[in-house]
């Protein structure tokens, strides 16, 4: 034998068994050139008022160069074999960093103003409104148990990502879309002071940062949101808004059709936060905005960022696992804006049978989620 005469160094041996690897690839590769696959085609999370829709993926890249792959005699190159090695890995939408980088990953921005919240800890949040058992966790358990709930979440992401230290909220619709006009005309109800600081206070004692999530209806987040200063003026107090429920230009009554905001829209709202940072001389503002669809935000691009404010594009569907690491991967991933976020539906997404998305799953996304909101 061969290697009997003439011992090999360890490098060269490692060479050859990696060429034996590559050698079935390489006849694949040559019997699969004529016959090209069919693409795969994904659908968009369903929210509790939207239908999903289909977009086509693009083929799966090859390891070797179409054109020498059917060349017996030519010995693949170090290029090669790193491409095969990269190519046994599997991810799941919304998990390869590779797509991510391409996309823009990691999102350059402003360097934030001192007490910022974001990249430094991860916001852990239970949305709802406690006039509603069914709008989310914040409303349909007691407020004791709801906050022992919370904390427990809390502490799952803590042993998940001890890394990263995670900073409890609540998540308020302060604003409700209505599917009748009221006294406005506007589609919308607008929560009491009381009741606003009510789970002002609930925050306060669970050690937890306060989100007035605000759905406009057929009201102009312009005529809307200056309403809240009063609230948002503290330190501890952040916002979110909603497109799903922002139909002004439709009208079309809420829950009928998915709404949307323009970048013009969010930058009006971010603009509004900067001048309360400065006004009032407070750290940086979170500013939340779900999204789940396609035109849900438009215009994406032209979102501006500030040091005064730090936005999340908040993945809003619901639906099985496979289907919201699509919508992640094509509404959040795909049109980078600042930071990700990702919500849970503790019933809407398990009522088909399918699991609770654990930690363990989102950590695996790419960029990882830094707000993560419970309903």
């Amino acid at each position: 034998m061969l290697f009997t005469h003439y011992p090999l160094s360890p490098k060269l041996k490692l060479s050859i068994f990696l060429l034996s690897l590559l050698l079935p690839v390489t006849l694949t590769a040559c019997q699969d050139h004529a016959k090209p696959a069919a693409p795969s085609v994904q659908k968009t999370v369903q929210s509790t008022s939207s239908s999903s829709s289909a977009s086509v993926k693009p083929p799966e890249p090859k390891g070797f160069d179409q054109r020498s792959s059917c060349v017996g005699s030519e010995l693949p190159t170090q290029s090669q074999i790193s491409s095969a090695r990269v190519a046994k890995i599997k991810y799941n939408a919304g998990e390869d960093p590779e797509f991510a980088r391409r996309k823009g990953w990691p999102k350059k921005y402003p360097t934030p103003l001192p007490g910022s919240i974001l990249p430094q800890k991860r916001i852990v949040a239970y949305y709802g409104n406690p006039l509603s058992k069914r709008m989310g966790a914040l409303g349909e358990f007691p407020k004791d148990e709801m906050i022992k709930r919370l904390k427990a979440e809390v502490a799952k992401w803590e042993k998940a990502d001890p890394t990263m230290p995670v900073q409890p909220a609540l998540h308020l619709i302060a604003v409700v879309a209505q599917g009748a006009p009221g006294k406005a005309g506007k589609y919308r109800l607008i929560m009491t002071n009381d009741l606003i600081n009510q789970v002002y206070g609930w925050a306060k004692e669970a050690g937890a940062l306060l989100f007035i999530d605000i759905q406009t209806g057929h009201d102009d987040i312009r005529s809307i949101l200056p309403q809240f200063e009063w609230i948002l003026k503290n330190p501890d107090v952040h916002l979110g808004i909603d497109p799903e429920f922002n139909l002004i230009s439709s009208k079309v009554k809420p829950g009928k059709k998915i709404g949307t905001y323009d970048a013009a829209d969010i930058n009006f709202a971010s603009n509004y936060l900067k001048d309360l940072v400065q006004k009032y001389k407070l750290p940086p503002k979170v500013f939340t905005v779900h999204r789940f669809t396609r035109n849900g935000v438009t215009n994406a691009d032209k979102i501006v960022l500030r040091r005064e404010v730090q936005i999340v594009m908040h993945m809003d569907g619901w639906g099985a696992p496979w289907l919201k690491r699509d919508s992640y991967k094509d509404y959040i991933v795909a049109e980078p804006v600042q930071f990700t976020g990702f919500k849970l539906f503790y019933h809407n997404d398990t009522k088909k049978g399918d699991p609770l998305m654990a930690p363990q799953d989102l950590l695996k996304l790419n960029p990882k989620p830094i707000y993560i909101q419970y309903q």
